[in-house]
């Protein structure tokens, strides 16, 4: 479970410290998003919303491809929102701000955003249904949402084989719905949240990318600096007994996870379209 209280302090600051790592992880979905995203525009000028912008990626791609769309960034972690700041730069029609959504907060007028959009950056709400009911009062009449999720952890070998190997202790499996980053994975729990906020989804796309944990030089140092920081094999080391040597054993299963000059892991994730 990762809430929005974790988004805003400890949690928020590791992943604004390692965002272009981060980035370089989501590298193999990002193109599938940022082609629906475009898909999905509004054809004139018009403005945008991205829910859970973290360090910014999908917001500048946005901002870059359209110039006639106004992009505003909104992110719970104020560090992750300074990072997204510093690379748009004085781009002109990209702008980022700190605010929680599982709040009552002004984000936009009503009726006002004709594209909402979110690279995983939803499943974290403490009310989804509360929060996307009011992300569908900002929308105009047919606005589309699209955002990725993860598909169930057992796609996503980061997220369980690599904790059983390094742990020794496979993750439960989680049922129902908490903030965290398989909250979604059942397509059928977001697919009821937004249908009682008013929102009209279609069967969400199965996409399936390769998750670069490590890659450069030294693929498996950097790869152990994402992963002891970011993610549930994250989490464990900061709980374990001996978290150095938890971050050793972590070292040496990654070698089996070696390919060239990669570390990486096959990932699956639900890319969602729905309108207002």
């Amino acid at each position: 479970m990762t809430n929005a209280a974790e988004w805003s302090g400890s949690v928020g600051d590791a992943w604004a410290q390692e965002w272009q790592r981060t980035d370089r992880m989501f590298s193999g979905l990002a193109p599938h998003l940022d082609a629906a995203v475009l898909a999905a525009a509004p054809a004139g000028p018009g403005t945008a919303l991205d829910i859970g912008c973290g360090a910014g990626s999908t917001s500048l791609a946005l901002a870059a491809a359209r110039a006639d769309l106004a992009v505003t960034g909104v992110d719970v972690s104020p560090d992750l929102v300074t990072v997204a700041e510093v690379r748009a730069g004085s781009m002109p029609n990209c702008l980022f701000q700190t605010a929680d959504l599982n709040q009552e907060v002004a984000i936009a007028a009503p009726g006002s955003v004709d594209l909402l959009l979110s690279r995983h950056g939803v499943m974290f709400f403490d009310d989804p249904t509360a929060t996307f009911a009011r992300l569908h009062a900002v929308s105009a009449p047919e606005a589309p949402l699209i955002f990725s999720c993860f598909r169930p952890a057992a796609l996503n070998p980061w997220a369980s084989t690599l904790i059983a190997e390094v742990t020794g202790t496979s993750p439960m499996t989680m049922t129902g719905y908490a903030p965290g980053p398989f909250g979604f994975a059942d397509p059928a729990i977001p697919a009821a949240f937004l249908d009682r906020a008013g929102w009209r989804a279609r069967s969400p796309e199965p996409i399936d990318f390769t998750y670069i944990a490590g890659d450069g030089a030294d693929p498996l140092g950097e790869a152990v600096a994402l992963l002891r920081r970011i993610g549930p094999i994250a989490s464990a080391i900061r709980t374990a007994t001996d978290p150095h040597a938890m971050v050793d054993r972590l070292a040496t299963v990654l070698e089996r996870y070696r390919t060239g000059g990669l570390i990486a892991f096959p990932a699956a994730a639900w890319l969602w379209r729905a309108n207002a």
